[in-house]
């Protein structure tokens, strides 16, 4: 299936819940409000024409001082693709500085349980419905969301507590 027929699919689907629709070198993208995600994502796998099965990627974006009309500061960004069809399409999620919640589509698709606790951890968008959102990349006494664009790169952070490692009683271990 084509990107353009993809987005007209999407579009007589869910209208007044995309925001926006993109295209930009051959792929095309649709931007949602947050509580459209689930129906959406559910939409691309559960179609037998599209069968989205596969999610590739989901991260999250931020916009601050970007220079554009978009009145919201974050996105978050699911790359789905189909192994049968062979085609993808992007979803954007658009997420206002004052409301940073999205629903969850961990149990959809497993691997978005880590996915998700990486934007988290970075951005600070919290996905209602995980069952373990928490830091995965940084440690727990971190402050703040080190891929924030408002995010002081010269800040000095308290070091995380050491962990014991277990060394092997092999004589060779090195």
């Amino acid at each position: 299936m084509q990107q353009a027929e993809l987005t007209k699919r999407l579009q007589d689907r869910f209208g007044d819940r995309i925001l926006r629709t993109s295209s930009m070198f051959g792929q095309d993208a649709i931007t949602i409000r947050g509580d459209a995600i689930r129906e959406v994502a559910q939409f691309l796998r559960d179609e037998p024409d599209l069968a989205m099965n596969f999610l590739m990627d989901l991260a999250g974006v931020d916009y601050l001082e970007y220079g554009d009309d978009r009145p919201w500061r974050f996105e978050v960004v699911y790359n789905f693709y189909s192994l049968e069809q062979n085609h993808r399409y992007r979803v954007k999620v658009a997420v206002p500085e004052d409301q940073l919640e999205v629903p969850s589509i961990w149990d959809l698709w497993g691997v978005a349980n880590w996915m998700e606790r990486e934007v988290y951890d970075m951005y600070g968008v919290r996905f209602s419905g995980h069952p373990n959102l928490r830091r995965i990349l940084c440690h727990d006494e971190f402050v703040g969301h080190a891929l924030r664009k408002d995010y002081p790169i010269n800040r000095r952070q308290k070091l995380g507590k050491p962990t014991e490692y277990l060394i092997p009683d092999d004589p060779d271990w090195a």
